[in-house]
This record gives structure tokens, C-alpha cells and sequence, in this order.
């Protein structure tokens, strides 16, 4: 559309009165009444064109997407009235999300609604709940005699409601689809489980259905439009247009140091100066929201600014948000963020996506988020609007963390994002999804593989997978009966038709669909009393005794005992011992590594050429920041020269004798799940050319390989050993009989419905599910590609460790675009002390850890200015 009159044109009357009203005050600072998104998105919708809108928060895309939809049921009501069935599904990854948006539609459909009766219109309004597993059976029943218009709901909800006899008949009238916060789907396997359902819904809804997508950080855009849209029948994909309107938000991002070196200094004195640091952020601005990379982290940070400025900061102003807190916790923090009452709040990541908080003016995030597409996510949590700038700033301890955070806030700068990766053809999602339909009724199995083509994730899926995946859910294999895995479904190959088989089918499809893994944890109770605070891992409990003190929910409290899966706490006010919280840390995007290892060659390159300052000084960083990096190049170059540091085109090796043993540290900068593969090919093809037992530590900057210092190996050769098509098979022979793969196995066997979490009046729990799954995963070796099993190996290797991006590197390697550099250093080099004491942060306490890195530094210095004839001031 040319101008806003145009767009305004396409509304109803009463619609277009309303935003008249709403958004005049906001003209000057949108230039009009729409701001960029929605000037782009609104006559996309209203011609029926399926969007993917991708915009900053705060940036008005929801209501683009809402608007016009609003706008076409008021004028169906008009005209026809509606039917008591749904035409909207708001589908998001968050039940808090769903919440939001649900008391956000109230003010327009409410006030639309009234301008239509004071013009004389005798309507019934618009109607909108929520459903999700919160949703009692009263509210459920109530939907089905009086059904929403707009339904708000998340990706398990959705895939329930499709095998619901009489509410799925609600479904045949849905006409649009918004799938908010995209990129907290799309990557994973609630989102390959919601693309599924959308295909499902389409065999409902017997017509296309208009299709629109949200986020405000994701890349590629043209890749996710293609998970959006799916596929028609004809395989042809639906088209979808995209609306690029990143650059409306300014940002306003810097680095921060604590300290000028954080080398020397120690704990304490970083600890000191990091919270004075936050004080004065938090004291020169309104609210302020602070990031961590662990739930533990976001207690202690909290807990020291309490400690350290009681009479600033308390119970009334201030804190914690994270996903082990009860909902009424989590709820009345979320509140008070809402109205602008809190000085500072602080959170894992739990906040990242949803709720409105208008009052944030600053995001601090303490570490590196390890993406810029996290970055960005959580820095425009400030600064909600057009118009108002997003204020972000990261404070980094340590000099890897200063290296890689430097290089992401310029690459955001950039307009850089990194790229998303889709998972393609879950096995275990499937065989829900196919159970599901079968239990809809009998089916014609051709037309099942229509419908799991048309979405993305499986659009190449291949008949030979489907005919493993039947193996399994008829029960094929030998034995299955004995081990009491039964059939899900029958197959007449002579009909080519399936169904379901048992009588519990449905009952059992309802209590176990989904696709988030049961973990081990344990609910906290206040001793004596039925108050929940919180949840605890259970694999840290092992290491509490009685008297121990944790902080949960930014109490302290003092462990008494445990009862099953329950554990009883006093309230105390003596020092905590945060407990150390599992799998929380985010890896580092391999996209972002490969451009710290750009920003790496041209270092050494401004270096060389007496520039490095002027380098630095194009970067968002404060003066300790710029000190640090300059000192960690200095000290490397003067050290072991050029050839010792990693660029995309030379990958360095250092091969070092500490404790007795022989390190091999590999400065593979492509984050942690790239390094988590390649190191375990790496052990593997050494353990199996020198009979020898290799100790894995991995990192986001690279890992180190362990074993006796008497065993001399060629480590170029067992690189090169691997290559971009063997390493597959590498991989899952290094794999076996590892506890990841058991792991793993335990939760692709649940989600394959072969483990059963709820079975009618019994819930398994987790550790119990990992006994079975320890029994069977023998005998699931021993079939012939067996579905289970088969998406375990698929998950772990082309998911978790990135084997794609492992053959993009294998292959610049053989073509001789990358090249190993192996060099022996009598001391590791500084940019790899993170990698040489990763060990070392195992098994002893932080201050030890400080001290060996203060050893290696003063180790180093000592050789540069002996060997270079030069004084380094420390």
C-alpha cells in the first residue's frame, strides 16, 4: 500500500474509528498511524497472503498480525455472524506468552465492540480464551457450548485438541494461524511437532489457511518462510512473503570490564567491583533487567545486591524470575515488571520471550549470551517501543568472554544474526503424530505420507524411513512382545491401510504426546507446612546433607531431608551455597565462532602493523575491555608469534606436558557443540590407532585430549583421518555405550511412546524411565535399524553435535583451506588458559583455578621477557 490512508481504507468502520483514537498520539514518532511493520503486514494479511513478519520487540508486530483479523470477524459478525467455532489459532511456545496476548486482545475487542453499539449495531462480540495445560476440565467444557473465535494455545495443547472427538470438530472453520516467537520453535522439536499438527489441521480444515509467523531475531528468513509455509500436495511450496523490518530499533550496546585485569585480580576483587558496577547501572537508571546464564546465577546476583546495599534494595524492589520458581512466584514477579515496581529484577532466560515489560530502560546480561540472536532477543526487552532506543550492556569476566563479546556486539551492529538450524525428520515425533491420526480412525497410509510431507521437517522423508518407522509401531521385530513393547497401530499391506490397536489408545496418546523430556528434579517445601517454593535437580541433591544451605526463589534455606521426590527445607538467614544448576549454559552459535576466528586474523594483522588500538577502538568497548584484549594478542604473539593463534584459515593445536600427563589443546573456536563432536572423533580415531584412553574437556573455544605423557602420537594425522563422510559412522561408534547416548535413548524411547511417562492411574518417573531404558537399549542394538534408536543417533549427531557444520570443516581442511598447526609450548599460550584449566574447574574451588591461571600468566610473562629481552608491565 502507497500511504496510511490506503491501509486505514481496508478496515471496518468501527475498526478504523479505533485506531484512529489509539495511535494518533503516536504519529509523529511512527510517521503515521502504523509503524513499520505493521505499514507492511496489515494489507499482506487482509489479501490473504501467508507473512513471516520479523521485527524488534516492542515494534507493534502481534497487533499487525491480530488486527486484520480482528478487522475481517467483525465483518463477518456483520454481515453473516459467526459461527460457535474457532477461526483464529494463536499458537506460542510460552503458556505466560498465551496469557499476555489474551489480556492484550481484550482492550481492542472490547472498545471496538462498544463503538459498534454506540452506533446502533446489535452484535454479540468477539470471543478469545486460553487453553493450554493449565486449562481445567470446567473451562474446557465450557469452550465446547460457547467456543472462543480466537484461541490462544501452545504446540501440545494444539496436537491434543486434534485428536479431541468433539472439540477438533471446532477446527474445521480455523482460517488463520499465528505462530508467535517463531525462532523458539522452528529449531526444535516442538516446532517440528507444531508443523505436523498445522498439516493435521489442514486435513481438518478441508482448506488452506492463512499462515503468520513472528519473531524478532531469526536467520535465514527464506528458510524459516519455508517452515512456515510447509508444502502443498503437489509439492510445491506454499509461498510465503516476508516482511524485514529489523531496522526500526536503535540499540544502544556496549562492553564492560570490571576490572583493567582479570588475570591478577582476584575473585573477591572482581566480585567487588562487578556489584558496583550493577549498582550504578541500576541506581542511573528506572528498571533494570538483569540476564545470567543460569537460574543459580540469577539467585546469587540477586542475593549479593541485597547483601551488599540492603538499604536499596529488598523484597519489595527487587527479584528473581527463572523456571524452578512456583507459577505464583513467577506470576507476581511478572506483575510488578508489567507496572514498572521493581528497581531490578534478574533472570536465566526465562524472561527472553513474552510478557510486555514497557519500564525497562536498561538489560544488563552478565557473560556472554553466545549468540547474537540471544543478544538481541534479551537487550530489546529495553526500551519497549518505536521510538525508544534499546539499552543494552554485557559485562564480561574472563578474556575469552571479552574476545567473543566483542566481536558479537559489532557483528549485531552489523545487522548479523545467526543462522537457525531446523531439525529434519524426527522419528519420534512422527510416530506420535501417526498414532494420532490412526486413532482418529482407519487410514489409508499414502495418504498419511501426504500429509507428513507437506510439512518441512519431513517433506524428504523417504519410504524406507517410513518403513522402519512401521516396524516399530506394528511390533515387527522379533521379541518385542517379550521385552512388552506392543504394536501402536496395525498395517493390512494388502488394504495399504493403518488404525490404531487397544483399547487405551486415545487415553494413552493424551497423558504422553509432547516433545520437552522429563528431567530428574525435586519440589522443595518449607518444613511442616504444604508451601511449594521451588524445584531442585535431582542429581545435585545427592550432594546436599543436612544443614547445607542453597537459595531458591532469593530465600535462603537450610536443607533438612528428603522424602522420594519431595525435599523439606527450613528458612534461614546464614550464607547460601548456590547450587550449581545442569545443562543450563547456552553454546556458543558456530556462526559467531567463525567470525570471532575473522576478528582473530585481522587482530594479528592491525597488530603487526602497530594498529590493534585503532581496531579495538572501532568496537562498543569501555577502557578495561580495550586493555584486556590488546594484553591477551600481546602476550600471544610476543609468546609463540602469528602461527599460535586459530583463524578461519589455521586451526592451532598445542601439545603441552602438565600434571604428568600429555594435553592437547585445540583451539577450535566453533562453540561448544561443534567441539563436543569433533573432539569425540577426534579421541575416538586416536584411542583406536594407539590402544589408548583419552580424557575429553570441551568448551566454546576449543576442548583438550588427555592421556599418558609417554604415548607420542601423530594428532595432524588422526584429524585428517576424518573426513566429511565417515564421520558420521565415527560419531556413532564413539557414541556407544556412552551416557549420552543412554540419555538420549531414555527420552527418544519416551517420546516413541515405547517407555510410557503416564499409563492410566501410573506415572513413571523419570529415573524410573532410565532403568527401563538402560534394560532395552541391548536389545534395540541388536534390530535392524530400529526407530527409537535410530533418532537417538539422529538427535545427538546432526542436533547436538552439529554434524553439519563438522563436515564444513573437515572439507576446508582436506581441500586446504584450513590447516592444522600443531606447536609444543612449555606453558599453554594465554588464549588457551580457558581450555588448559578446564579440567582444573571440575575438581577445584574457583580461587584454585584463579591461581593456576595466575601461574601460567606469570610463567608466560617470565619467558616473554626472558626470550625477548623486553620488560611487560603485569
Amino acid at each position: 500500500m502507497k500511504n496510511d490512508g490506503e491501509i486505514l481504507d481496508l478496515f471496518e468502520p468501527a475498526v478504523k474509528k479505533w485506531w484512529l483514537n489509539k495511535f494518533e498520539a503516536y504519529k509523529s514518532i511512527n510517521n503515521g498511524y502504523f509503524t513499520p511493520p505493521q505499514r507492511l503486514a496489515i494489507p499482506k494479511i487482509h489479501f490473504g497472503r501467508n507473512t513471516l513478519i520479523c521485527s524488534p520487540t516492542g515494534s507493534g508486530k502481534t497487533l499487525s498480525s491480530f488486527i486484520a483479523i480482528i478487522n475481517e470477524l467483525f465483518r463477518i459478525e456483520k454481515e453473516e455472524g459467526l459461527q460457535n467455532s474457532i477461526y483464529c489459532l494463536y499458537i506460542s511456545p510460552l503458556k505466560s506468552l498465551a496469557n499476555d496476548i489474551h489480556v492484550n486482545l481484550d482492550e481492542p475487542l472490547t472498545e471496538i465492540k462498544e463503538i459498534l453499539k454506540e452506533e446502533g449495531n446489535e452484535i454479540t462480540g468477539i470471543r478469545h480464551a486460553i487453553r493450554h495445560g493449565d486449562t481445567s476440565n470446567y473451562e474446557k467444557s465450557k469452550m465446547l457450548k460457547k467456543t472462543p473465535h480466537i484461541l490462544n494455545t501452545t504446540p501440545e495443547t494444539l496436537a491434543i485438541i486434534l485428536n479431541s472427538p468433539k472439540f477438533k470438530e471446532k477446527l474445521k472453520t480455523v482460517q488463520w494461524v499465528i505462530i508467535d516467537e517463531i525462532h523458539a520453535l522452528a529449531d526444535n522439536k516442538r516446532g517440528v511437532h507444531l508443523s505436523i499438527s498445522l498439516e493435521r489441521l489442514r486435513e481438518i480444515t478441508n482448506q488452506e489457511f492463512l499462515r503468520i509467523g513472528c519473531s524478532a531475531t531469526v536467520e535465514p528468513l527464506e528458510m524459516v518462510a519455508d517452515y512456515l509455509g510447509g508444502y502443498y500436495d503437489d509439492g510445491y511450496k506454499r509461498p510465503v512473503e516476508i516482511v524485514d523490518t529489523r531496522f526500526v530499533r536503535s540499540y544502544d550496546l556496549k562492553l564492560l570490564c570490571p576490572v583493567d585485569d582479570l588475570i591478577n585480580k582476584t575473585p573477591k576483587e572482581i566480585s567487588e567491583k562487578l556489584y558496583e558496577k550493577l549498582d550504578r547501572l541500576i541506581q542511573t537508571h528506572e528498571n533494570t533487567l538483569i540476564f545470567t546464564n543460569t537460574r543459580g546465577g540469577a539467585e546469587r546476583v540477586l542475593y549479593n545486591l541485597r547483601k551488599r546495599y540492603p538499604e536499596k534494595y529488598d523484597e519489595t524492589n527487587s527479584g528473581c524470575h527463572h523456571g524452578s520458581l512456583s507459577k505464583e512466584k513467577r506470576l507476581e514477579l511478572e506483575e510488578k515488571l508489567k507496572s514498572g515496581n521493581l528497581k531490578f529484577a534478574t533472570t536465566s532466560s526465562s524472561l527472553e520471550l513474552g510478557i510486555d515489560m514497557p519500564y525497562i530502560d536498561l538489560v544488563v546480561q552478565i557473560g556472554s549470551p553466545k549468540s547474537v540472536k540471544t543478544m538481541l532477543q534479551r537487550i530489546g526487552r529495553a526500551g519497549h517501543g518505536i521510538g525508544k532506543v534499546a539499552k543494552g550492556r554485557i559485562i564480561a569476566l574472563d578474556r575469552d568472554e571479552l574476545l567473543e563479546c566483542a566481536v558479537m556486539l559489532k557483528k549485531a551492529m552489523d545487522g548479523f544474526i545467526d543462522k537457525v538450524h531446523i531439525p529434519k525428520g524426527p522419528l519420534d515425533v512422527l510416530i506420535q503424530h501417526i498414532y494420532g491420526i490412526a486413532i482418529n480412525g482407519y487410514i489409508e497410509l499414502e495418504r498419511v505420507k501426504n500429509i507428513v510431507r507437506r510439512s518441512y521437517n519431513y517433506h524428504d522423508i523417504t519410504d524406507e524411513e517410513f518403513k522402519i518407522l512401521l516396524n516399530y509401531m506394528t511390533a515387527s521385530y522379533a521379541g518385542m512382545d517379550e521385552k512388552r513393547i506392543y504394536s501402536k497401530i496395525w498395517y493390512d499391506p494388502d488394504t495399504q491401510m493403518i488404525g490404531k490397536t487397544g483399547k487405551t489408545a486415545r487415553a494413552i496418546y493424551y497423558m504422553n504426546i509432547g516433545t520437552i523430556p522429563d528431567d530428574f528434579s525435586c519440589d522443595v517445601y518449607l518444613r511442616g507446612t504444604t508451601i511449594w517454593i521451588g524445584k531442585l535437580d535431582e542429581q545435585y541433591l545427592d550432594r546436599l546433607e543436612k544443614g547445607d544451605v542453597f537459595t531458591l526463589g532469593g530465600e535462603h534455606l537450610k536443607f533438612q531431608y528428603r522424602r522420594g521426590s519431595k525435599v523439606y527445607v527450613d528458612k534461614t538467614s546464614e550464607r547460601p551455597n548456590i547450587p550449581s544448576w545442569y545443562s543450563e549454559r547456552l553454546p556458543l552459535s558456530y556462526d559467531l565462532g567463525r567470525n570471532i576466528l575473522l576478528f582473530k586474523k585481522e587482530a594479528v594483522s592491525k597488530y603487526n602493523a602497530g594498529r590493534l588500538l585503532d581496531l579495538l577502538n572501532e568496537y562498543p568497548l569501555d577502557s578495561n575491555a580495550t586493555k584486556s584484549l590488546y594484553g591477551l594478542f600481546n602476550e600471544q604473539i610476543l609468546y609463540k608469534g602469528n602461527d599460535s593463534v586459530s583463524t578461519l584459515n589455521k586451526m592451532v593445536v598445542e601439545g603441552h606436558i602438565f600434571d604428568k600427563k600429555m594435553h592437547y589443546y585445540f583451539h577450535s573456536n566453533y562453540g561448544r557443540k561443534f567441539n563436543d563432536g569433533f573432539s569425540r572423533a577426534v579421541a575416538y580415531a586416536l584411542s583406536k590407532q594407539y590402544k589408548l584412553g583419552v580424557l575429553v574437556s570441551i568448551s566454546d573455544t576449543g576442548f583438550s585430549l588427555e592421556f599418558a605423557k609417554n604415548q607420542k602420537v601423530d594428532i595432524e594425522s588422526a584429524v585428517r583421518s576424518l573426513t566429511p563422510e565417515n564421520i558420521k559412522d565415527v560419531l556413532k561408534q564413539a557414541l556407544d555405550g556412552t551416557n549420552l547416548l543412554k540419555r538420549m535413548f531414555r527420552i527418544n524411547a519416551t517420546r516413541s511412546l515405547m517407555i510410557l511417562r503416564n499409563y492410566i492411574g501410573h506415572k513413571k518417573s523419570a529415573k524410573k524411565q532410565q532403568v527401563s531404558a538402560d534394560i532395552l537399549i541391548s536389545y534395540a542394538k541388536s534390530l535392524d535399524r530400529f526407530a527409537p534408536l535410530e533418532e537417538t543417533l539422529r538427535e545427538i549427531i546432526e542436533d547436538s553435535l552439529e554434524l553439519d557444520n563438522i563436515r564444513e570443516v573437515l572439507g576446508e581442511i582436506r581441500n586446504g583451506k584450513l590447516k592444522i598447526n600443531v606447536i609444543e609450548v612449555p606453558i599453554p599460550t594465554p588464549m588457551s588458559f580457558g581450555i588448559a584449566t578446564l579440567t582444573a574447574s571440575d575438581s577445584v574451588l574457583a580461587e584454585n583455578k584463579n591461581q593456576l591461571l595466575k601461574e601460567f600468566h606469570q610463567m608466560v610473562i617470565k619467558m616473554i621477557e626472558y626470550e625477548k629481552g623486553i620488560s611487560l608491565e603485569e
